[in-house]
């Protein structure tokens, strides 16, 4: 036996003797495991990135999928056309997926949350998880010193309270005064409205004491202004937010899907109350982020749902963050 061999015999005995003297029981005890069944639930995701002096964090709430994508988007065209729009950006032509993004802003003096999920009533459907990824990355509820709302649809106000109190006990609120009166107006009962007012009145009305309530061109806090982007809703706001010259907008629900709302500005949209001021809104919000080369942050947007607005013939290209806030 030459000194290549006798090596090669000795390796292959230091790995076959373990089998062989724990046998046949130890063997079947080292196969995978591969059931594709999961009967646990996965931490939500979160994306942590600095702006300027600013901590940002970005918590995944949760994601609904969808069927028909032009029941939804693309009202005034046809189902042909939607599909063909998805399928040329890679995209299935018959489903879509929404997720839900809640943003926290550590400044140094506030921690300022910007939308609060489903809350409890989306947890059955594996949404709701906004207070997770809090825990996730190291903050508490009560940590919480500013709750923004950028409008009172059931996505964005439905953590607000958890068991009948208010989920964020030591905070204060800032919300639009448009938006609170549209939805706390008594007109609203026997009108499509008269859901997503039930939610405002259990969820935002409670916590009126607390609140300030503002128009386009307020301070939230220092680093922090609020932008009328209304048609989405009655006053659905977007927020500027800049530290040492680095630039966030956070435009909410001004755009809904990445490519629909987006290549598309144009088309309307289910959920926009007023489709042709949201349309308007749209256009006015993505061109100045496309000018100015800004970034921002959507609540429905690809998690973690930041990126830029590329200009095209059309609307707009979105371009997701990859390293920009890294370096």
């Amino acid at each position: 036996m030459n000194r290549r061999s006798l090596f090669a015999a000795a390796g292959m005995g230091a790995i076959a003797a373990p089998f062989v003297l724990r046998g046949t029981a130890f063997a079947q005890s080292t196969q995978p495991q591969t059931s594709m069944k999961v009967d646990h639930a996965m931490p939500p995701e979160t994306n942590r990135f600095k702006l300027g002096k600013f901590e940002v964090l970005v918590v995944k709430d949760g994601a609904r999928p969808s069927g028909k994508p032009n029941e939804t988007f693309g009202l005034n065209q046809s189902a042909e056309t939607v599909g063909e729009l998805l399928d040329k950006n890679f995209l299935p032509k018959d489903q879509f997926v929404n997720s839900f993004s809640p943003v926290l802003i550590n400044t140094g003096s506030d921690l300022v949350l910007f939308d609060t999920g489903f809350g409890e009533s989306g947890r059955e459907a594996g949404n709701g998880r906004l207070l997770e990824g809090l825990a996730a990355a190291g903050y508490k509820p009560e940590d919480v010193t500013v709750v923004v709302l950028t409008h009172m649809h059931g996505d964005h106000i439905g953590g607000l309270m958890e068991k009948g109190t208010p989920a964020f006990s030591k905070a204060r609120y800032v919300m639009g005064q448009v938006e609170y009166d549209f939805w706390t107006d008594a007109k609203r009962v026997g009108t499509p409205a008269e859901g997503g007012q039930k939610g405002v009145l259990a969820n935002v009305k409670p916590l009126a004491e607390k609140a300030t309530f503002i128009g386009d061109g307020a301070t939230v806090v220092s680093g922090i202004t609020s932008a009328a982007a209304f048609g989405h809703s009655p006053g659905h706001m977007t927020f500027h937010v800049e530290s040492e010259g680095k630039q966030l907008v956070l435009t909410a629900d001004t755009a809904n899907h990445f490519v629909l709302s987006l290549q598309r500005p144009d088309w309307e949209v289910k959920f926009d109350m007023d489709k042709a001021a949201a349309a308007a809104s749209r256009k006015k919000v993505f061109d100045m982020i496309a000018t100015d080369r800004v970034a921002f942050l959507g609540y429905h947007m690809p998690f973690p749902a930041v990126g830029y607005a590329e200009k095209q013939s059309e609307g707009y290209r979105f371009v997701p963050k990859s390293y920009q806030f890294d370096i």
